[in-house]
């Protein structure tokens, strides 16, 4: 087994371990303002935005890191 994929795996179990904790221990309503996207403010408890932004920047971490290798790799191939 691949030991950077262990550890990879090891460390986002940690942060969704991290989410749980969170998510049950902050129970109140907070309230959030982003004007120029929403145009309402938006209530609701604070371990749905927890997850919310957790869920925003992985998905944005994949989608920067995500393709890169395959692309590169087989336009760099010649044919003989």
């Amino acid at each position: 087994m691949n030991i950077k994929l262990l550890l990879r795996t090891v460390f986002l179990v940690l942060v969704l371990l991290l989410l749980v904790i969170m998510g049950m221990n902050n129970r109140q309503t907070v309230s959030l303002s982003l004007p120029p996207i929403l145009p309402k403010i938006q209530k609701m408890p604070a371990a749905i935005m927890y997850f919310a932004f957790f869920a925003v920047g992985v998905l944005s971490g994949t989608m920067l890191t995500g393709g890169t290798k395959g692309a590169a790799g087989s336009k760099s191939k010649t044919p003989k």
